[in-house]
């Protein structure tokens, strides 16, 4: 059978995902008829039937249910392979994706390390939720992840262990506990079990003013000065923090950053 095209596979995952021709086609910007004909060819070249078609219903066959995770994993790797090429031809500052609670002693730490090392320069931070998607979207070159997130389409490397803190105002009743709750944290009208999209300072400065309690990593805790009183969580685990960047996109800047990483990590003062 000859290769398969990528028009064909959209054409598929469109029918798949609507499982209606029309809708489908109104969805690609085509009229039904081409779009049953293509389905039809691809069917034939295949050798076996995609879609249970009745006047009344369109069903995925268990070919169609195994070729529909195989196209995903296709598209999915054009997509990647598009991104690397457009991060190719990019100039600029290496790209960090962080979450807004990672404090600055971590970053501070590693762009140091970076920026004395043979290929290191400059760097900007991307502060997200979701630091992963900013990798797959090529919007960062690498990213600060936990391990529990999904890391799917990307490579990744140890980086540290945090304690897991809530940061509280000096003057709160819990601040003077040798380590709190989530059960005491929920308790509390100011505390949000995510932190807000803002940088480290911010963070410290609502919660320093009593209108936000919120759990961190104890690295953020570097810049609390004294208004904040970081206050270990007793139930929840350590973070173990790790450095990632899309799967087979290791260039020579992020290899720079990665020397940085395992530099900052192999000393003692960590």
């Amino acid at each position: 059978m000859d290769r398969l095209e990528t028009r064909e596979l959209g054409y598929f995952v469109a029918v798949a995902r609507e499982l209606h021709f029309g809708r489908a086609a109104a969805t690609l910007g085509i009229s039904q008829p081409p779009l049953s004909r293509a389905i039809s060819q691809l069917e034939r070249r295949m050798g076996v039937p995609l879609f249970e078609r009745t006047s009344r219903r369109v069903t995925l066959t268990p070919a169609g249910e195994v070729f529909l995770v195989e196209a995903y994993g296709i598209l999915d790797a054009m997509d990647r392979a598009v991104a690397r090429a457009r991060h190719a031809c990019r100039s600029g500052p290496l790209l960090i994706a962080t979450n807004p609670g990672t404090g600055s002693g971590l970053l501070r730490d590693l762009v140091a390390a970076h920026s004395g090392l043979p290929g290191g320069g400059p760097v900007k931070m991307v502060f997200t939720r979701d630091q992963a998607a900013a990798l797959r979207a090529g919007d960062a070159d690498v990213g600060i992840l936990c391990a529990g997130d999904d890391l799917s389409g990307l490579d990744r490397t140890e980086l540290a262990t945090e304690r897991t803190v809530a940061l509280l105002p000096a003057g709160h009743r819990l601040a003077k506990r040798a380590a709190v709750t989530l059960a005491d944290l929920r308790a509390e009208d100011t505390y949000r079990p995510e932190p807000p999209v803002a940088a480290v300072d911010e963070l410290v400065d609502l919660v320093s003013v009593g209108q936000l309690i919120v759990v961190v990593g104890e690295s953020a805790a570097d810049r609390s000065g004294r208004a904040v009183v970081p206050v270990p969580v007793a139930d929840l685990p350590d973070t173990l923090l790790l450095l990632a960047w899309r799967d087979g996109g290791l260039t020579e800047p992020i290899g720079a950053f990665l020397r940085a990483a395992r530099e900052v990590t192999a000393s003692p003062s960590r």
